[in-house]
């Protein structure tokens, strides 16, 4: 599974480290307190009233709120290139907010707004949010075997300790989705647990089974939309919180593609890996760069930046059935790549 961008965030006060670089597609946003940083997103806090907000009759304060931007940094191997992919952070949250206001029938979310809030350089890629108490696990849903799980199905036969049918092929369609939990590592790689350890990590079992069933039901609900648009959704994660009622939400980003796998229906064959929508465009590149993996990663070439960009453009537009403008319409956002073209 691609590795979560930001991990733990509405606990901590502090910005946690990673190895960032200087690009004009940072939003800096300097009048907001910036409390967490990940690889691909920011945090700042928006806590406290509006002007003329004031609490309401029962004297509450308002609700706490966050401003999560999605910049268009990229990774591999665990560090971020010093090039960006113009757009990238837009088509990651138009997509979340698409999700989001198709699902809230399976399981509430943090969204507040794309727009009321939303300082106007940081539109099409910022969203106002409820602030969660988020839960430690990663939440992975995978409906074909590939990556990590193809690596220990051939090892063992299963997939976190969930013994699968003898004879599966690399990319093939499980019998059912599999809910495959992980921590979130504050440094390196998650390390994949099963439910039981899950629970635990949690506190509560009645909780994670819940947030086992919303992880599934989540899965079944984009894999069916998106294999009507030509889409196959292999695999997922999501991470949920819980807001100040109590309440379970999702949180970070929804079904994008740098939270998914997704590969095009038209010419898929198991037996084999996939041409993909996310960044494994990149991956390719940078494995047969020569580059030994570790910081500094190098910067990319032009071609495979385009490339990148069109991959996320082509998996907003399939999933959503239209065109990528049309987000950067309703936010008041400008494309980045039309913006250095004007340049």
């Amino acid at each position: 599974m691609p590795c979560s961008p930001f991990r733990g965030w509405p606990e901590s006060s502090r910005a946690r480290p990673a190895p960032l670089v200087a690009s004009p597609y940072v939003t800096a946003l300097a009048d907001l307190p910036l409390i967490a940083r990940g690889k691909v997103r920011e945090i700042y806090d928006l806590t406290g009233a509006r002007p003329g907000e004031t609490p309401d009759a029962s004297g509450s304060s308002p609700e706490p709120r966050l401003l999560m931007v999605a910049s268009d940094r990229i990774s591999t191997y665990d560090a971020v290139h010093p090039t960006p992919i113009p757009d990238k952070g837009r088509v990651l949250t138009g997509l979340s907010v698409f999700w989001f206001e198709r699902t809230g029938h399976i399981v509430a979310n943090h969204l507040l707004s794309a727009t009321l809030g939303v300082p106007e350089h940081a539109r099409g890629r910022a969203l106002v949010v409820r602030r969660l108490r988020m839960l430690p696990v990663e939440c992975v849903v995978r409906g074909y075997i590939t990556g990590s799980g193809w690596r220990d199905y051939q090892a063992s036969g299963a997939v976190s300790g969930i013994p699968l049918p003898a004879g599966l092929r690399e990319s093939e369609q499980l019998p059912e989705p599999l809910f495959t939990p992980s921590t979130k590592a504050d440094v390196g790689h998650d390390e994949a647990i099963d439910f039981e350890r899950a629970a635990r990590l949690v506190g509560d079992r009645q909780l994670m089974e819940r947030v086992r069933e919303a992880s599934i039901e989540l899965y079944s609900f984009g894999a069916a939309h998106a294999r009507e648009r030509g889409v196959i959704l292999a695999d997922t994660k999501f991470e949920f919180g819980l807001d100040r009622e109590g309440r379970l939400s999702v949180g970070d980003e929804v079904l994008t593609p740098d939270s998914s796998r997704y590969w095009p229906a038209h010419g898929f064959e198991p037996g084999h890996g996939q041409p993909s929508f996310d960044k494994q465009y990149v991956r390719d590149w940078a494995t047969a760069s020569g580059w030994d993996k570790r910081p500094p990663a190098p910067a990319i070439p032009a071609d495979v930046v385009a490339g990148t960009r069109a991959r996320y453009v082509e998996a907003y537009e399939r999933i959503t059935g239209e065109p990528f403008e049309a987000w950067l319409e309703r936010t008041g956002s400008v494309s980045e790549a039309h913006a250095r073209g004007a340049a």
